[in-house]
């Protein structure tokens, strides 16, 4: 060696630190915001469990997959993060799809992460060896494997940006666990930023189009809003009711968009939709598709100006044509016809007719349920178990739905205090989301009472995670009304069979769910005189724990829209 050349010590020269497939996940969920998963564990995605403790990220274990999911989408609605599910391969990704389908449906942003056995071992039969990715992409904005340990990070953010494209949607990642549990050098795994690999996804409306609805609403004198669940996932609440308030008009919340306005609001309508309908001249849609629920646009007028804005281009003018379509988002879009609209007083003013007649449609209507809101029937009519629920919740009560005629009952009677403080099953009819909605609502805000209405067939289907609650302490007070029956089903049954074979695949057992609560270390009561829901009600309230009231409802009790089968209409 020359004289003067320095000799390298190897032993010192710096290392390269390495970093799991695990962390890298992790990481990247950490920049998003996300700081809580659902799962039900699997061998493969051990390794996803060790990067969320690196990285302080809290794990809530289910006693079924599509808790998870179910969860996941609760916790979206609830904060606006993307949320996560991570299942195991095979039966743990199939038993998952039903939240995944339901999240797709309703617009949340969730991420669904699935194990695989090695990736050199596909097609050959291994454990859960399916084409999860083709299976789940007709229901999901992106579906993809993570071939390479160090892209885990950079297709975690690629799943991200495809949940919030237009309007956002669920994501699933398969990770094989040859991938998941490999390790890289940390100087060549891409971890994109926080904030600096998404855009906004406030969107405004074309400014022709927002023109020609600002002028359409100044030329209205019986105008009627619709708001869908968009409302609340682009935070418009504020927005929409200073809207309401400076234009004179009228809105029909429905979904999420429930408790935008104060019970009593003189802005906020619900049973006399029907009547605006037809004497409106303007109808316009925020966020809400031209689904069954308005029978395809059939329950729209003919005839008068129709205005549709959604952040989905592809749900505008679906089933029924518009005279304005903006795709935008709900609250910036009201922004802008709010600024073109400054100088509209006059025209707001001549909507007071129209308000109060409208109002006194709302009386009427609430005057005539009087009857059976107070009802002491026993066994206890469904709308007077749903009024007093409506009396029993308070300005911090988040009141989840799950049922099918039960809940109908429900929604015309119970007023949420507050924006972002309703929770149902949604346009895909999906029973079983009370529990683990419940636990993803109380995650989210621990410092609020939690409420689920459940139908006794709604709560059979994922009833046992009552346990996953009291496991992590989330008390919330479950309410059972109890017909014994899938009593919506059945009234279709009985038309088509006959009321002699009406029970067929509708009858369910008498179970005592109160005791069910009991059993599995919460608080529990069965009731049957309508003079004692509220007692028990404070009863569990007071209990501060996980709670189950058991309300024997009567069977023999439908509501008007199963009455006349408008679902399959």
């Amino acid at each position: 060696m020359a004289e003067g050349t320095a000799k390298l010590d190897v032993t010192t020269a710096p290392q390269s630190e390495k970093i799991s497939g695990g962390r890298l996940f992790a990481k990247a969920l950490k920049n998003e915001g996300v700081d809580t998963i659902f799962t039900l564990t699997g061998g493969e995605v051990v390794d996803i469990y060790k990067g969320c403790l690196d990285e302080n990220i809290r794990i809530i274990d289910v006693r079924h997959e599509q808790s998870a999911t179910h969860a996941a989408d609760a916790y979206f609605r609830m904060t606006g993060r993307t949320g996560v599910a991570v299942v195991a391969a095979g039966p743990g990704t199939t038993d998952a799809m039903t939240g995944v389908a339901n999240a797709f449906v309703e617009g949340s942003a969730i991420l669904l992460v699935g194990g695989y056995e090695h990736a050199d071992e596909r097609r050959m039969g291994s454990l859960g060896d399916l084409p999860h990715t083709s299976i789940l992409a007709p229901i999901t904005k992106f579906s993809e494997t993570v071939r390479s340990t160090e892209r885990i990070a950079e297709t975690v953010s690629m799943a991200f940006r495809e949940c919030y494209h237009g309007a956002p949607g669920p994501a699933y990642l398969e990770l094989p666990i040859d991938v998941l549990g490999g390790a890289v050098d940390a100087d060549k795994a891409r971890i994109p930023q926080a904030g600096k690999y998404r855009a906004s996804t406030k969107s405004f409306g074309n400014a022709a189009d927002v023109e020609a609805l600002a002028a359409l609403i100044q030329r209205s004198q019986r105008p009627c809003l619709l708001f869908g669940s968009q409302l609340w996932t682009c935070r418009a609440s504020e927005t929409a009711v200073a809207f309401c308030r400076k234009l004179n008009l009228p809105a029909y919340p429905s979904g999420a968009a429930r408790g935008t306005f104060r019970p009593g609001d003189r802005f906020s309508f619900h049973a006399s939709r029907h009547h605006a309908f037809e004497h409106a001249d303007l109808i316009i849609v925020f966020g809400l598709p031209f689904d069954f629920r308005i029978a395809y646009g059939r329950d729209l007028p003919k005839g008068v100006p129709l205005a549709q804005i959604d952040l989905d281009y592809r749900t505008v003018g679906k089933n029924h044509d518009v005279d304005v379509g903006i795709v935008g988002d709900s609250g910036e879009v009201m922004k802008q016809l709010l600024q073109l609209l400054s100088n509209t007083d006059d025209s707001a003013r001549q909507r007071a007719d129209w308000i109060e007649a409208l109002r006194a449609l709302e009386q009427k209507s609430a005057d005539a349920q009087v009857g059976k809101t107070r009802s002491s029937a026993v066994p206890i009519h469904p709308l007077r178990l749903a009024a007093e629920l409506n009396d029993f919740i308070t300005e911090d009560t988040i009141f989840i739905g799950d049922g099918g005629d039960v809940l109908t009952f429900a929604g015309g009677v119970i007023a949420p205090k507050a924006p972002g403080q309703w929770l149902d099953t949604g346009p895909f009819g999906n029973l079983g989301v009370g529990t683990p909605f419940a636990i993803a609502a109380k995650l989210a805000h621990p410092e609020k009472e939690v409420v689920c209405l459940f139908g006794d067939g709604a709560f059979g289907l994922t009833g046992w995670d009552f346990e996953t609650c009291v496991r992590f302490n989330l008390p919330f007070i479950g309410v059972v009304g109890n017909n014994s029956h899938m009593n919506q089903v059945r009234y279709r049954t009985r038309l088509q069979l006959g009321k002699e074979h009406d029970d067929i695949a509708t009858k369910l057992g008498d179970v005592p769910y109160g005791e069910f609560a009991k059993m599995l270390g919460g608080y529990g009561e069965d009731v049957r005189d309508p003079d004692q829901i509220m007692p028990a009600l404070r009863r569990a309230r007071a209990s501060g724990k996980c709670a189950l009231i058991n309300v024997w409802v009567d069977p023999e009790a439908f509501s008007p829209g199963t009455l006349h089968q408008t679902m399959y209409k």
